[in-house]
């Protein structure tokens, strides 16, 4: 009985010892994973490009016209998020760019500060009256500059397309 044990456990550890050393199981490489991008209202096509710090420094330029742009969204709107303030950095000091949307035909989610966006749209150069600069206050807007009667100017694109990325 002890026999047939004996034969087996040899077996298993001759077996064993003539059994091919595994291959070596490639380790993927850790790459950063690629930013992921939210689109809202329309796909951005192809059209003029403005740098924003070249927009907001000469905003009569761009006047009426469409372009696409780039940068940091410093804030949005916490209620329903209706708009968005764009700039070259998060920077409060620095000059930054309201953005609506067309038609309200879409907005941005209410947690969009701090992403980077691509937009394209028509850039006005507006009057806000004191009580949407209030109203907008209320929600977190900055206005650089204030007029004495609680009206505001302000560069404002108003967006076909924008696209959100962390």
């Amino acid at each position: 009985m002890k026999q047939p044990l004996a034969v087996f456990a040899l077996f298993t550890l001759l077996s064993g010892c003539e059994s091919k050393p595994s291959e070596p199981v490639p380790v993927p490489r850790s790459e950063p994973a690629p930013a992921k991008r939210a689109q809202f209202g329309d796909a951005i096509k192809p059209g003029e490009t403005a740098a924003l710090g070249q927009l907001l420094s000469g905003p009569a330029e761009f006047s009426g016209k469409s372009v696409i742009v780039e940068g940091a969204v410093r804030q949005a709107c916490t209620r329903r998020g209706c708009w968005m303030e764009l700039a070259q950095s998060l920077d409060k000091s620095l000059p930054g760019c309201r953005v609506t949307f067309k038609d309200y035909g879409f907005f941005v989610p209410t947690d969009s500060a701090g992403k980077k966006a691509r937009v394209q749209g028509q850039v006005q150069v507006k009057t806000v009256e004191a009580s949407s600069v209030q109203h907008m206050e209320e929600e977190g807007a900055h206005f650089a500059s204030k007029n004495p009667d609680g009206s505001a100017n302000e560069v404002r694109i108003v967006a076909t397309g924008v696209e959100l990325s962390s």
